[in-house]
């Protein structure tokens, strides 16, 4: 079966400037695949490489080495427009004062449909209205961004991302923004699109419980490189964690769903 997205040896760097010594940061022989229907965790720490990994899936940035497919063609073939019906990012950072309401920004998720249509169809209409009522911000169709607290405007972020209609959603911190029980709606609502419409899900996290409670599969980043990739069982390993980190980690079982729990052990 063809991957919904696959990384071949990709490689890209920033220019360095103002003659910086340390030279720029970069992506080395990076590769890695996502199903349809499957949720990747690509975890690892500050300067790991995550947010420029977003970049270049969502070709805001274009490898410099190696290739990236989007269901076995290559990404670089696609127009930004194009990509953009197929693959939709909900960024960490949440804009707190667009001048828009939450169904005008939702809506601005159809425009990659139909780039040159001024106005959006009883269909945009209907798929906008069914990303609020998934994400839970439907009776706030009204209000505009900046009386929203961060975790409705996380919310309305996901749901402007769903109104695309992608086949694979990355998200970057998802539930930075959102108390414990919204967390847990988050998580909810991830899991089922990805079980009921086959969604595939590239969720790049700090969290490292979050990432092993949902994910199918970790990739753990360190310095542009793929550290480990596999099955969270295998990239949570105590020692492995510890090198790419720096710090002592314990790493247990849950009690209640038996999956890796990462903890830090604290200097004394």
């Amino acid at each position: 079966m063809t991957p919904l997205v696959e990384c071949r040896r990709v490689g890209f760097s920033y220019p360095v400037r103002d003659g910086g010594a340390r030279g720029a940061f970069a992506i080395h022989e990076l590769s890695f695949s996502v199903e349809a229907g499957e949720i990747l965790g690509v975890i690892g720490p500050n300067a790991s490489g995550k947010t420029t990994l977003i970049r270049l899936l969502s070709r805001v940035l274009v490898p410099a080495r190696g290739e990236i497919r989007l269901g076995g063609r290559p990404l670089g073939g696609f127009t930004r427009a194009a990509v953009a019906t197929e693959i939709a990012v909900v960024p960490q950072d949440v804009p707190q004062s667009f001048p828009y309401t939450v169904e005008e920004l939702v809506l601005m998720g159809r425009f990659p449909h139909a780039p040159g249509r001024l106005f959006e169809s009883a269909l945009d209409l209907d798929h906008a209205r069914r990303a609020m009522a998934a994400t839970g911000v439907f009776d706030l169709r009204g209000e505009p961004l900046g009386r929203l607290s961060g975790g409705e405007r996380q919310r309305v972020m996901l749901a402007r991302a769903l109104a695309q209609r992608p086949r694979l959603l990355v998200l970057d911190e998802p539930t930075a923004h959102l108390d414990l029980r919204y967390q847990a709606e988050c998580v909810g609502l991830l899991r089922r699109l990805n079980r009921e419409a086959g969604l595939g899900i590239v969720l790049v996290s700090h969290d490292l419980n979050l990432a092993a409670e949902v994910c199918d599969r970790l990739l753990l980043l360190a310095g542009g490189r793929a550290a480990r990739v596999g099955p969270v069982e295998a990239v949570l390993d105590e020692a492995t964690l510890e090198a790419v980190y720096g710090c002592r980690i314990a790493v247990d079982k849950h009690p209640a769903t038996g999956r890796p729990t990462v903890q830090v052990l604290w200097p004394t």
